[in-house]
């Protein structure tokens, strides 16, 4: 399968050699700052030359393992990775260490590069033939030269493992065509560079972490400030520091700044893009953030499948749940799932995707990539949406968390929307559980702010006011924190574990 496909002669070599190029370009600028240093462009050359002569002494298996906290260290090590002709493999760090060994072994590889700092934390080292620890190596002196391997459009560049919603956790073959495609789109759609500085507050294990905060600011020659972890105050310190003209995020963070005492508009005033992304943005959340910190939050929409962006809203384009238009050369199909005709604007269906930027297919899976790519090389997104008549598109859910009551289709966000519209709620989780006459009824999980108390008699009372009848919660639970995920979306099937145990 090529990635490749595109504008006529849209050919890309690699991933890596533009960023060199852009590195070279201006090797004294400094490109990236994390919480422990800065790097100036050469340096990020010369470190993945000695990163690149590490790795290459032991490592015998065609992928590479990448398990670092975010920071400059990440694509010092991806890019020594693809210099040496390697798969790189994120790894997600945060996964419990059955399922992070599971994906060390799937993607066989037997070399991975992670810091000292990191294992220490997680108080495990994972089973693997060589584990080099990047404070380990030695980055001083003049560093074996050699000459960056190439790619074709569509040989493997990476795979990134999601864990989706039940089951292993699927490697997403993306390759070198997929990812550069994608960079080139937004840079194309967003007008990115120079000029710009990023600030990168998603874990680089993460799609968008990795294709849109970080690799991309090192090929558009844009500044990048990465934070390690998410804490609202120091992000906020980070912002007043740097004055980034970026901030990609996902909505449990921007969620997260409004509980900041201290943050007020004028902290914000450097931001020209301001995008969430990854699930939808709670309209709570969008309205206070406009009224506390005058800040529009545009929403974007794109999948790991997809590299991951497909969407951007753009400022003078927002409009109202919209996630905006797609992206450059991004083909999208809104397709009844009962029929298979494609639907007009203003109906909801399955959303369908093409472009260069969509995924070779799951790793070692054939049927599973059957089932989602069509043999056009169009995506089944599994997300329920509708296009207007400009285009834009709007998601209403994911299909397989989709509750039939009484024979109504009805979507978890709705009932979440109203939930965490309340005073008292923080965050909210809608799941169904099984009902002998309706099918399904939905059953609602609240995280409650500071200092509030759980009534459910007045959240009961206050979604019967806002939703149709059928569409109240059977009942309300509160926990003291709901289940999330790495990038803190909350994860479903976890309280669907908890209605079945109930």
């Amino acid at each position: 399968m090529s990635g490749g496909r595109g504008r006529p002669g849209y050919h890309i070599l690699s991933i890596h050699w533009p960023i060199i190029r852009s590195l070279l370009a201006s090797p004294t600028r400094i490109a990236i700052v994390d919480e422990r240093r800065s790097y100036r462009a050469i340096e990020i050359v010369v470190a993945a030359l000695h990163a690149a002569s590490a790795i290459g002494r032991v490592c015998e298996s065609r992928t590479v393992g990448v398990m670092v906290p975010t920071s400059g260290a990440f694509p010092i090590a991806a890019l020594a990775g693809w210099m040496l002709g390697k798969v790189v493999v994120p790894l997600n760090y945060l996964l419990k260490q059955e399922e992070l060994q599971y994906v060390i072994d799937d993607c066989g590889c037997d070399t991975v590069v992670s810091a000292g700092v990191l294992l220490d934390h997680l108080g495990y080292e994972p089973r693997v033939k060589n584990l080099l620890k990047m404070e380990e190596m030695s980055f001083k002196g003049v560093p074996e030269v050699r000459w960056p391997a190439s790619a074709e459009d569509e040989d493997l560049a990476v795979l990134l493992y999601t864990s989706g919603t039940s089951g292993k956790p699927k490697g997403v073959m993306l390759s070198h065509g997929n990812v550069s495609s994608n960079i080139r789109q937004i840079i194309d759609w967003v007008d990115f560079g120079p000029p710009d500085t990023l600030l990168g507050v998603l874990p680089q294990f993460h799609s968008f972490g990795m294709t849109v905060l970080t690799l991309l600011p090192l090929w558009a020659s844009i500044r990048v400030v990465f934070a390690a972890r998410f804490v609202p105050q120091r992000i906020v310190k980070l912002i007043r520091e740097h004055r980034p003209t970026v901030l990609v995020a996902i909505p449990s963070m921007y969620a997260a700044l409004l509980h900041s005492k201290d943050a007020v508009a004028d902290d914000f005033k450097s931001l020209r893009y301001v995008v969430s992304g990854g699930e939808p943005l709670p309209q709570a959340v969008f309205e206070k953030f406009r009224e506390r910190f005058n800040i529009t939050i545009n929403e974007g929409y794109g999948l790991t499948e997809t590299s991951p962006v497909t969407n951007w809203c753009r400022p003078s384009e927002w409009r109202a749940r919209s996630v905006g238009r797609p992206i450059t050369d991004v083909i999208e199909k809104i397709i009844d799932m009962n029929t298979g005709r494609e639907l007009p604007p203003g109906e909801d269906g399955e959303v369908w995707i093409g472009g260069p930027n969509v995924m070779q297919g799951y790793y070692k899976l054939p049927q599973e990539t059957a089932r989602v790519l069509t043999p056009e090389r169009f995506l089944r997104t599994g997300d329920m949406g509708r296009l207007d008549e400009d285009g834009h598109l709007y998601i209403t859910g994911r299909i397989k968390e989709m509750l039939i009551i009484g024979g109504e289709n009805v979507f978890p966000r709705e009932i979440e929307e109203v939930l965490n519209a309340h005073a008292s709620v923080k965050d909210s989780g809608v799941v169904g559980k099984s009902h002998d006459l309706r099918g399904e009824q939905p059953v609602a999980f609240v995280e409650l702010k500071e200092g509030e108390v759980f009534d459910e008699k007045a959240l009961l009372a206050w979604c019967r006011g806002r939703l149709a009848g059928y569409k109240v919660p059977d009942e309300i639970r509160v926990l003291d924190a709901l289940p999330r995920n790495a990038t803190g979306k909350v994860m479903r099937r976890e309280l669907k574990k908890l209605v079945i145990a109930m």
